[in-house]
């Protein structure tokens, strides 16, 4: 006997003749519970109905769905960290590989009507103005969902181009400018005021943000995390910049920066990055198209525990990037001239577990090498910086924003979101937060939360999926020949999926927010749907435990004296449809549960 997850039977659960919308919480606890992918991704997009919209060809339906979390599709279908493909259910042991929902994403933006229409629900004008600090995605996320709620808002940006780290970090051969454009375009163009070329700050010609709360109703914060984090090295260079001691140094964020503001970079034959994240391997990638001769990554862990996705790692060793672990910089050489001749490493073992799932590196007594290098790109990681804001906020203790359950700082009316409070973190993470905090912002001017969460619940007539659909293997995302673009910056690397393949690629999808019922009711108990299913994803059951929060587990039994229900384990459940049509008495019915809002 033992215990499976489930949500307990409530008045909303069984599937009626029509659609209808829930708020009971077992039935948002369903979702969140049963949609893995979707309850992962930071913004909640809402991932089956996207993937099943692919299916059935209806691209702009599938970009609307998207848009009505990430508000960036375009962008997010090809830099996205993917924490939803981590948690796929069809990649969990024994299932194969996760479905490739971010190129999924992709396929939607890039295979919708050249003519399609951005449908949207506005609110009428409120008469409250928000200002928004940063034009990156957090700021943009936030600024579309203001306006959408009827706010003047405006957007001060100290580039001269909105987007942030999506514009000035993130090179073009991963993120086309003209997807950007569009995009950006897309989220602001319901009346969001744009000021680029504006410092906010406490220096000289900067505007304060003393003033932005005397004019606005209400400010927020969102302009990332950019300063970079220093090398941890020992002895002469305990303490010092080296960028400032040696030519040939640079930091990662700056140095894709200063390229994407138009000024020219140079490198050495020999390239080594420090850090293992996408600004590490973005640079090495650079460094490649720049004409470095070799170019080598060094991480302090191994190559298993580097937080990118794989497909990255993979396009940057097919360019010549070769990757080198277990080592920590703790020193430089020079030339006598005062450039750069190589680097001093430790070396390191694996020790334990780290919080966030990452291994500790132990350095190795005695164990100190040099690689000699001519460029050393230095991409460990960025901190926040708030000696500018020139108003007394209060910091956590990691130096970041400390802001309220309401998304607000310390000082009255002023708000913060992204990167900026949270520290480094992902595109999809910023997107996200900046939507939340933007919902708190509109509560907190309207005095109450216009919008709430619900369940759609509709009945579906018959299985969506083939058991046959189990056995497609990930399809490959097609990239450009390697030697052209390894030539070129703007060259896009991976080219996007054909209606075909990507076809191939969304029917693999469970389609986990299909609920099957069975009606225990009606149900004879004849076996016919444990005889006929493909896994063990029909339970004999001899009650419930509640549980907390009203989501509790199912108690199983093998002796049939004792069995009350026979349960779908929706955690084994394939959505394949096998037992809908073997019961002889049409107890099981198909349910369609989808997370919307509301209005209040």
């Amino acid at each position: 006997m033992r215990a499976e997850a489930v949500r307990p039977p409530a008045a909303a659960s069984v599937p009626e003749a029509r659609s209808f919308t829930s708020d009971d919480p077992r039935d948002i606890a369903w979702v969140r519970q049963n949609v893995p992918c979707q309850a992962t991704c930071p913004a909640g997009t809402n991932v089956p109905a996207y993937i099943r919209d692919i299916i059935e060809e209806r691209y702009g339906h599938s970009y609307e769905i998207n848009r009505e979390a990430n508000v960036l599709p375009g962008v997010l279908g090809r830099i996205c960290s993917r924490p939803c493909e981590s948690a796929c259910r069809h990649g969990w042991p024994g299932n194969g590989d996760p479905v490739a929902i971010c190129h999924l994403k992709r396929v939607a933006a890039d295979l919708k009507d050249a003519g399609h229409r951005i449908t949207e629900k506005l609110y009428a004008p409120s008469g409250k103005r928000v200002a928004i600090v940063g034009g990156g995605p957090a700021g943009v996320a936030a600024a579309h969902d203001l306006s959408l709620f009827g706010h003047d808002v405006v957007i001060v940006e100290r580039e001269e181009r909105p987007g942030g780290m999506l514009r000035y970090g993130i090179p073009e051969f991963r993120l086309p400018r003209q997807v950007l454009d569009v995009e950006l375009h897309n989220a602001l163009r319901l009346g969001v005021q744009l000021r680029t070329g504006v410092a906010v700050g406490s220096g000289a010609g900067e505007m304060p943000v003393s003033e932005l709360l005397k004019g606005y109703d209400a400010v927020l914060l969102a302009t990332g995390c950019a300063a970079p984090v220093a090398l941890p090295l020992r002895g002469e260079w305990q303490g010092k910049d080296p960028a400032q001691e040696l030519q040939g140094i640079e930091y990662g964020l700056d140095f894709l920066m200063q390229m994407h503001r138009g000024q020219p970079k140079q490198v050495g034959r020999r390239v080594a990055v420090v850090g293992a994240g996408f600004t590490a391997l973005d640079c090495a990638r650079v460094a490649v198209r720049l004409g470095a001769e070799e170019v080598t990554i060094h991480i302090r862990t191994a190559e298993e525990y580097i937080p990118a996705t794989r497909e990255e790692i993979f396009e940057a060793k097919r360019e010549g990037v070769r990757i080198k672990g277990l080592r920590t910089p703790v020193g430089l050489r020079d030339d006598g001239q005062g450039r750069l001749a190589g680097i001093e490493f430790v070396q390191n073992r694996l020790g334990g577990w780290r919080t966030g799932g990452r291994r500790q590196a132990i350095a190795i007594d005695g164990s100190e090498f040099v690689e000699p290098c001519d460029t050393l790109i230095i991409a460990i990681g960025q901190q926040t910086v708030h000696d500018h804001l020139g108003v007394k906020v209060e910091l956590d203790r990691h130096g970041n924003m400390r802001i309220g359950d309401d998304g607000m700082t310390s000082v009255g009316g002023l708000f913060a979101a992204g990167d900026y409070v949270r520290g480094a973190s992902t595109v999809v993470e910023a997107v996200g937060h900046g939507r939340v905090i933007a919902r708190r912002i509109d509560t907190w001017l309207m005095g109450r939360e216009r919008r709430r969460q619900a369940v759609r619940i509709e009945p579906v007539q018959g299985p969506l999926r083939e058991r046959a659909f189990d056995f497609i293997p990930r399809q490959h995302m097609p990239t450009a020949p390697l030697g052209e673009r390894t030539r070129q910056l703007g060259r896009e690397v991976e080219t996007g999926m054909d209606r075909a393949t990507a076809l191939e690629e969304a029917r693999r999808c469970y389609l986990c927010n299909l609920r099957y019922h069975i009606d225990v009711d009606r149900c004879i108990f004849c076996r016919a749907c444990i005889d006929v299913a493909p896994r063990a994803c029909i339970k004999l059951v001899s009650g419930v435990d509640p549980g907390e929060g009203g989501v509790g587990r199912l108690v199983e039994t093998k002796e049939w004296n004792k069995v009350a229900a026979i349960w779908i384990d929706n955690n084994e459940c394939i959505r394949c449809g096998a037992c809908f049509a073997a019961c002889p008495v049409h107890c099981i019915s198909i349910s369609r549960c989808q997370l919307v809002e509301v209005d209040n």
